[in-house]
């Protein structure tokens, strides 16, 4: 089935047949690309001819003309067609690159289209700002030229608010597990290595009680007559 946006384009549009999108091969793309369907496709080829005649397409050298060839693919995704016209054995000339991809058939830009397309973007873009500066242009007969940049103050303002507050936005539960997800995975991964205390082999040390002083006995008395004595004044006071 093809969509365009310009039937001179075909830089426009797509082909994809959905019945054999999905068992594309190098063998049958080929096939799958010379349906009467795809606009991509001249049925005036050598391709169709051969076709017709149920011949092989090694029989493509020996004829001039208009064949399509496969110069690349890489299974299942991507395959590459080159339309090419044959002027002998060995020479040729290249008209157009096809990709296919996913089942669904693309032609390739030329430099031309490319360089065009980009030249256009940038005007496009170029366009807009003078009209922007425009806008802001302001003019007095006393001062002459001057810009109004309210408005773009406000709009970087705002712009930036809208940022910070789609940053201060809580994590939903699905990021939340994710994350806990790759944590315990990274956690698993690499563990982690706990310090080991480093151990002492000096023997230890012994703690020794200090010896009890005994006092004489001389000394032991006269305490007591001394006590005795303050006692019997205290009486005799009283």
């Amino acid at each position: 089935m093809a969509s365009a946006t310009n039937n001179n384009n075909l830089l426009g549009m797509s082909w994809q047949d959905h019945f054999m999108a999905h068992n594309i091969n190098k063998e049958n793309v080929l096939a799958y690309f010379s349906q009467r369907s795809n606009r991509f496709y001249d049925c005036t080829c050598n391709n169709e001819t051969i076709k017709m005649q149920n011949r092989s397409l090694q029989h493509l050298q020996d004829m001039k003309g208009v064949e399509y060839i496969l110069v690349h693919h890489q299974e299942p995704i991507l395959f590459i067609i080159r339309k090419q016209k044959r002027l002998g054995p060995r020479q040729v000339e290249t008209i157009a690159d096809y990709y296919i991809i996913a089942g669904t058939v693309y032609q390739a830009p030329d430099f031309g289209s490319v360089i065009n397309s980009r030249l256009m973007t940038t005007m496009h873009h170029l366009d807009n700002a003078f009209k922007e500066t425009l806008a802001n242009a302001r003019y007095h007969p006393a001062k002459g030229y001057s810009w109004h940049s309210d408005e773009v103050q406000n709009s970087a303002i705002a712009e930036k608010n809208r940022d910070k507050k789609r940053d201060d936005q809580p994590a939903s539960a699905f990021q939340h597990q994710r994350v806990g997800i790759l944590l315990t995975a990274l956690a698993e991964k690499y563990p982690f290595k706990f310090a080991k205390a480093e151990t002492s082999e000096q023997p230890p040390v012994k703690v020794v009680a200090p010896k009890r002083v005994e006092k004489p006995a001389d000394e032991d008395s006269k305490e007591k007559v001394k006590s005795m004595g303050d006692k019997r004044m205290a009486k005799i006071g009283a």
